[in-house]
């Protein structure tokens, strides 16, 4: 399975849209991937409500965005019509028809709602897509301790859960848990720059959820 319907019923309905910065994004990107080449060229992979996309525009670069709502997609080209034709619709897990390269791919929690194949074959095309010492990073890859991991049922594989219907993740499809022995083994084909597991434990109220997601900065080699 690739690209979920449910996002795009999210869309349609008006959820999960997110319109201001990913905060772990903006500090990641500053830290390791300094955005200092007026010619700098930035992928972002399911783009979502574009929340990233006035960071990257502020920062001067040249950015493309692959988003499987078409919904959404619309919606984009109506806020950033000079960007119509670098903000295309598409799943990223079977191709990324830009003919270009870039310096930086990054993907908010976008890969992470997909199987252990479509994600393989995600990062292979990326890999392809960047240029020689080009960095991918990932913010929030769902970790395998994630308290609403079990209220999904398995689906293609053993890290793959579905069928949500409550909590963090119910109607947006499947979502792929990871700890580190596994993106270490999606990652192979890549130098690991940094890896960092973040697990926030909600106190109040007390009703034992606790949110867990990978951060990660990878390089082609």
């Amino acid at each position: 399975m690739s690209f979920s319907t449910e996002w795009e019923q999210c869309f349609q309905s008006g959820t999960n849209m997110s319109v201001w910065p990913w905060s772990d994004l903006i500090s990641y990107v500053m830290r390791y991937s300094p955005l200092n080449n007026i010619e700098f060229n930035v992928l972002e992979v399911g783009c979502g409500a574009g929340a990233n996309i006035p960071f990257f525009k502020k920062m001067g670069v040249n950015y493309y965005a692959i988003e499987g709502s078409s919904t959404i997609v619309s919606k984009l080209w109506d806020r950033f019509p000079e960007l119509k034709n670098n903000i295309i619709v598409g799943d990223f897990t079977k191709e990324i028809p830009f003919d270009i390269k870039f310096d930086l791919i990054v993907d908010r929690s976008a890969i992470t709602h997909n199987s252990t194949n479509a994600i393989k074959n995600t990062l292979s095309l990326i890999y392809t897509k960047l240029i020689k010492n080009g960095k991918y990073i990932g913010i929030d890859w769902f970790s395998d301790v994630h308290s609403d991991r079990l209220k999904g049922v398995i689906e293609e594989d053993n890290y793959t859960r579905g069928n949500f219907t409550d909590g963090q993740f119910s109607d947006v499809g499947q979502v792929h848990f990871s700890d580190k022995r596994h993106l270490m083994e999606l990652f192979e084909d890549f130098s690991i720059l940094v890896m960092e597991h973040k697990i926030v434990k909600r106190e109040i109220p007390d009703d034992g959820l606790n949110f867990a997601s990978w951060n990660l900065v990878a390089q082609k080699i």
